[in-house]
């Protein structure tokens, strides 16, 4: 069976040791994350995902979600239970504003919580993950009176949260939806239509469900300039703030699905819904790209998850297994074969994940902590700069960080052989998790296509201008440094390398719109190989600190740091290359066939 252990001492690392937390107490919610707050909130966060969210995975997989024949959901066995003990935690408002009910610490430490809740059971936690999403977004542009019926119940976990956009005729196009919304005398409006792939959209672990649903009001603009959203629960809320009547608003069926089995995701019927505008009229994408922008984080982050629990079972595994001999000579000659680790095909699977997993959860901290700069910084300059990183690093952090998810659990897989093809391992229900990751909150393509088509030119180009110069000032700082130069010779060519990729994109997109769509993807990877190399050497500048400071306790970690920093560089980072020369060749080859030929 599986096993699971919350990688706390490499999430301190990088926040205490690469990140510096502490040169952030300006922030609002810093000053209170002090270094042994950290440690003890993460220390806890690792043993509820431990004890109680992972002991589910497994079983919740093999039993998934029942709509029984009044429209109802039953959540696996355990499921509600769990929910509970994270509810009662106040996990779900450790970021949020404390004066609806949240602790209002960084957002940066509810990420490194959410990767062990996530890693220790997917299904679960997109439950409570839907209605982070759900309060980021009324935080944002809801009323007074919207915050003060949702957000306190929400942030106590007593009420859930979704997000309803995909319609059976449109997914990532939004601008042909078909859900009506008709105004009504007392400024509400009824809402009818269908939804589909709605993530916990019907279960039984909350009192009531707060819906958020993109619809067209009658007489609006066709295309996605007509577009708003609202708020649509599953029990109307009285002014008291008790609950009301049923509203129309039932689950009509629960999708049939690779993965995630332990999560309901619902064909969402509304009948003539009582719903609430939140935020302006027509502007219901804007609201709306609040929550997918968080969504698209912690689609990132089940990347990262998956690949980490995937990579300590298969590392488990290759310490214990027998098969053959080392190439070298026995290495284990009081048995009759030695363990599969010794063999080296085996360690370039898990060294590649290993290393991908390191530098993922930098990434997605680093990212963390420049959302916290943008939204909470009191200089205006500090917080642009920071918002134009976020928004760059986005796309890439949801595309690089499933693909490279999904490719790393087929790959800890693999190490199985045929006992990771069964179900008793645990390592068939890791590769069809993770799959939906690559597809839900904006498929991967199209996050591709944002990078190339919007990111690059956004604001004259300043996001990706000022993430060159972060790395390539990195570069510089430490170049005349020779326990550095190992590590900045191959940054400084992967940002050579995406560099000439962007001007490429600069002199053949204009004129020809399909190179860029044909390099889209091998552009966004490209971008991630050089944006997780500059993790790697931050990564290995604060290992080589903490050894020259006589830090002796965690001698062996550093050193194992800087042995996996340099695999990164050696073995993953020319792949920048091979991107490179792929973008060039442009869309000719691509885009001759006809259609039909295919």
């Amino acid at each position: 069976m599986p096993v699971y252990k919350a990688p706390v001492n490499d999430t301190l690392f990088v926040l205490n040791d690469v990140l510096g937390l502490e040169r952030y107490n300006n922030l609002p919610g810093y000053a209170d994350a002090t270094p042994d707050m950290i440690e003890a909130i993460v220390g806890e966060a690792a043993k509820i995902s431990e004890e109680v969210l992972f002991p589910l995975n497994y079983s919740g997989d093999q039993e998934g979600c029942v709509r029984h024949d009044d429209g109802t959901v039953s959540t696996p066995k355990g499921f509600k239970e769990a929910y509970d003990a994270y509810r009662e935690g106040g996990w779900l408002g450790l970021a949020v504003p404390e004066e609806f009910g949240g602790q209002g610490l960084p957002y940066v430490l509810h990420c490194a919580v959410g990767e062990y809740t996530s890693a220790a059971n997917m299904s679960l936690m997109m439950y409570p993950g839907l209605t982070q999403g759900a309060i980021a977004a009324i935080l944002v542009h809801g009323s007074d009176a919207q915050k003060q019926t949702y957000l306190p119940k929400m942030v106590e976990g007593s009420w859930s949260g979704t997000m309803n956009l995909t319609e059976p005729h449109c997914g990532t196009d939004l601008g042909l939806l078909r859900t009506k919304a008709v105004p009504q005398a007392d400024g509400s409006y009824k809402i009818s239509g269908q939804k589909i792939f709605i993530s916990a959209g019907e279960h039984d672990m909350t009192d009531n469900i707060v819906h958020l649903v993109l619809a067209r009001i009658e007489g609006a603009p066709e295309g996605t300039k007509g577009i708003s959203l609202f708020i649509v629960p599953k029990f109307i809320v009285k002014e008291d703030g008790s609950l009301g009547d049923r509203n129309p608003v039932t689950c009509g069926a629960i999708e049939h699905k690779m993965g995630i089995h332990g999560n309901a995701t619902c064909v969402m019927n509304y009948d003539e819904a009582t719903g609430f505008l939140i935020g302006a009229e027509n502007r219901g994408l804007n609201a709306m790209f609040i929550m997918m922008n968080e969504a698209r984080l912690g689609v990132g982050l089940q990347g990262l998850s998956i690949a980490e629990i995937a990579y300590q079972n298969a590392a488990n595994y290759a310490r214990e297994r027998i098969q053959g001999r080392s190439l070298s000579g026995p290495k284990a000659p009081d048995k009759k074969a030695d363990p599969i680790i010794v063999h080296p095909d085996i360690r370039r699977s898990l060294m590649t994940i290993r290393a991908f997993n390191e530098a993922g959860r930098a990434f997605l901290l680093w990212t963390a902590l420049k959302s916290d700069i943008a939204h909470r910084s009191p200089d205006e300059k500090e917080r642009q700069s920071a918002d134009d990183l976020l928004g760059l690093a986005t796309p890439i952090l949801k595309g690089v960080m499933t693909d490279k998810g999904f490719e790393h659990a087929v790959m800890a897989q693999q190490i199985f052989g045929g006992h990771g093809y069964i179900e008793e391992h645990g390592m068939s229900q890791y590769v069809r998790d993770a799959r939906i990751a690559m597809i839900y909150e904006g498929a991967n393509g199209i996050q591709a296509l944002d990078l190339v088509g919007r990111k690059l030119a956004l604001n004259g180009g300043r996001a990706v201008m000022a993430m060159f110069k972060e790395i390539g000032d990195f570069c510089e700082e430490n170049r005349n440094d020779e326990q550095m130069a190992f590590y900045t010779k191959h940054l400084k060519k992967g940002l050579n390398d995406v560099q000439a990729a962007t001007m490429w994109f600069m002199q053949n997109a204009m004129a020809k719109p399909d190179n860029a769509g044909a390099g889209s993807t091998d552009y966004m990877h490209l971008f991630g190989l050089v944006v997780l190399g500059y993790m790697w050497a931050k990564m290995a500048k604060a290992a080589q600190d903490g050894l020259a400071a006589g830090d002796s306790a965690r001698e062996d970690y550093l050193k194992n740091k800087l042995v996996t920093a340099r695999f990164y560089m050696e073995r993953i980072m020319p792949e920048t290359a091979l991107r490179k020369a792929r973008i060039e060749t442009g869309a000719d080859t691509m885009m001759e066939l006809a259609a039909e030929a295919f």
